[in-house]
């Protein structure tokens, strides 16, 4: 195993705390020098604010480690390619790296619909590495999808059924 899947292996253990919760299971760890500084993982709807995302969460923590708002040297992995708000935080920390397992046609902004790291017009860019884990972290993405659709089917049969619709 090498070293971007053993840190990814950290970051799906934090997508695993989402999913345990019932939020999106995404998962983020920030390293400097071969040591996790800061984890991460979705609290979205726990939270009930949008900035509750994996990255955001792992970053604040890397910040308040390292005593400074600069990341630099650090590398940050995400199962989920990051959103626009999360890769903005990236470029703004000024971390060196981020490692991604699934990428995300939907909202992506790391390469899929843009690419806000890599961007030469803003004074930092960050070196990217797409894929690691892919197959792992999408799978957890497709099941837990999967798995919220049939609460949903349920619940909406049990309101229905509750309300003497038929």
């Amino acid at each position: 195993m090498d070293i971007h899947e053993k840190y990814m292996k950290e970051a799906l253990k934090q997508a695993r705390k989402a999913y345990a919760l019932g939020e999106v299971p995404i998962g983020c760890v920030i390293v400097h020098n071969n040591k996790v500084i800061g984890r991460g993982y979705n609290r979205r709807n726990t939270d009930k604010t949008a900035l509750a995302h994996a990255e955001i969460t792992a970053i604040k923590k890397a910040s308040k480690k390292m005593g400074d708002w600069r990341l630099e040297e650090c590398t940050l992995y995400v199962t989920l390619e990051p959103c626009q708000m999360c890769s903005g935080a990236i470029v703004q920390a000024r971390i060196t790296e981020v490692v991604m397992g699934s990428m995300n046609p939907k909202a992506g902004c790391g390469g899929s619909i843009l690419n806000i790291l890599e961007m030469p017009e803003f004074n930092h860019q960050v070196k990217v590495t797409r894929g690691v884990l892919k197959e792992e972290c999408s799978n957890m993405l497709t099941a837990f999808f999967k798995d919220l659709r049939v609460r949903n089917k349920i619940e909406k049969q049990m309101r229905k059924a509750d309300s003497g619709i038929e």
